[in-house]
């Protein structure tokens, strides 16, 4: 199977204005990857190495053991180990049967090289992640 459609690889903030060919070839380097309802899917603190599209099911995202979110269909995860393979700032578990479209770190950094234009909108995507962290984590600290 493919990786993801264009339309979906659009719709996540980091890509919103990349160009057809760029999405084409992000596409291709992407491969399928599926967790069971209950699997872990990332452990917060352990070393990211994938970019996750979620393509079907659902997964809770934890902080510190609290409940921050949830994930559906067309979310991902993972953008800060596409920068620098970092520990993983949250654990995520599958809900239900969760059908996943995964990118390894080492494919995205040639396609941003060569693809400059993304790199701004990466960065605000990684901007706005660094707010709602920094958000969690003070509603952490006045509970």
């Amino acid at each position: 199977m493919a990786g993801p459609s264009l339309d979906v690889l659009r719709a996540i903030p980091l890509f919103a204005t990349a160009d057809d060919a760029f999405l084409e070839r992000l596409s291709a380097d992407f491969t399928m990857r599926t967790y069971a309802a209950g699997e872990t899917i990332t452990v917060e603190g352990e070393s990211g190495r994938t970019f996750l599209v979620i393509d079907t099911g659902e997964a809770t995202v934890t902080v510190h053991g609290e409940g921050v979110g949830r994930l559906g269909p067309g979310d991902a995860l993972g953008e800060m180990a596409l920068i620098d393979k970092s520990a993983r700032s949250a654990t995520v578990v599958a809900d239900s049967d969760v059908r996943a479209f995964q990118l390894p770190v080492w494919s995205f950094r040639p396609l941003i090289e060569k693809n400059p234009e993304v790199l701004w909108a990466f960065l605000e995507a990684m901007a706005r992640r660094v707010r709602e962290v920094e958000a969690r984590s003070s509603g952490l600290q006045q509970q």
